[in-house]
């Protein structure tokens, strides 16, 4: 087994982890019988999940890691903007206020966004 392959399964896993309410609330919009809402849901899982995979770090060994989280970072906004079309946004209660709630969600951009997958493996 691969000496990273810890790293891996959190990239892989935690990215998957974010989107999982996406899908559930996809198959609760089909359930309901709002077929756009909940197939538009879907395909945006499909996509996170191809961007999961096409940003991972390891395919990218001296990208930043910033760069590598911006593509499915807007995928998430993407999702929270689907979420607030699909509801309705005087039923979601987000306001230009409420959306501050977000702003740790950019934790990791300080964090770990400036490392490389490649300076983790102790080749630097």
């Amino acid at each position: 087994m691969s000496a990273r392959a810890g790293e891996k399964a959190g990239w892989s896993v935690g990215w998957a982890g974010g989107f999982l309410w996406v899908g559930i609330l996809a198959v609760v919009f089909l359930v309901q019988g709002n077929m756009l809402a909940g197939l538009a849901g879907l395909a945006l899982v499909a996509v996170a999940a191809m961007a999961i995979r096409a940003f991972a770090p390891w395919r990218h060994p001296s990208t930043p890691y910033w760069m590598l989280m911006l593509p499915l970072y807007g995928l998430l906004g993407l999702s929270v903007a689907w979420a607030v079309m699909a509801f309705g946004a005087e039923e979601t209660g987000l306001t230009g206020w409420s959306l501050l709630a977000f702003l740790p969600l950019l934790i990791p951009f300080g964090s770990v966004g400036g490392r490389r997958w490649r300076e983790g493996d102790g080749g630097g």
